[in-house]
């Protein structure tokens, strides 16, 4: 029978044996040498990941709501949308109004929801009467 003698270490101490006394009064707590963990301005590192954050999502979510006037019934629930601007978009029939089977035909009267991003197409979710 082989016995083995194993002694729990942590990093603290792997890195405590690896350091000169002198240079073990000088690192801060965090580990980082050279670094001042009092300092105000953050570190490069800290910089760095700021400067990559996304945009507000908040804001992002928040559709628009507009009214048109369907001009043309296209393919696969698609149709030819005139907004009230003048401009004319490509507006889909939303999964709700396909599944209660809501007719829409040229000329009736609809309530888009855009997404910011896309200002050329649009979900039909309301048939105004």
């Amino acid at each position: 029978m082989i016995f083995v003698n194993i002694t729990s270490t942590t990093m603290k101490d792997i890195s405590d044996q690896s350091l000169p006394e002198s240079k073990q009064s000088d690192a801060n707590p965090t580990g980082q040498t050279g670094e001042n963990p009092n300092s105000l301005q953050p570190s490069v590192k800290d910089q760095s990941i700021e400067e990559k954050k996304l945009p507000n999502t908040v804001d992002a979510k928040k559709n628009i709501k507009l009214e048109g006037r369907v001009i043309e019934a296209l393919p696969n629930a698609f149709f030819k949308v005139l907004l009230g601007d003048g401009r004319e978009i490509r507006g889909f029939l939303s999964g709700k109004m396909q599944l209660n089977r809501i007719k829409i035909l040229p000329g009736d009267k609809v309530t888009l929801e855009m997404s910011p991003y896309d200002d050329t197409k649009g979900r039909i979710v309301y048939r105004l009467k």
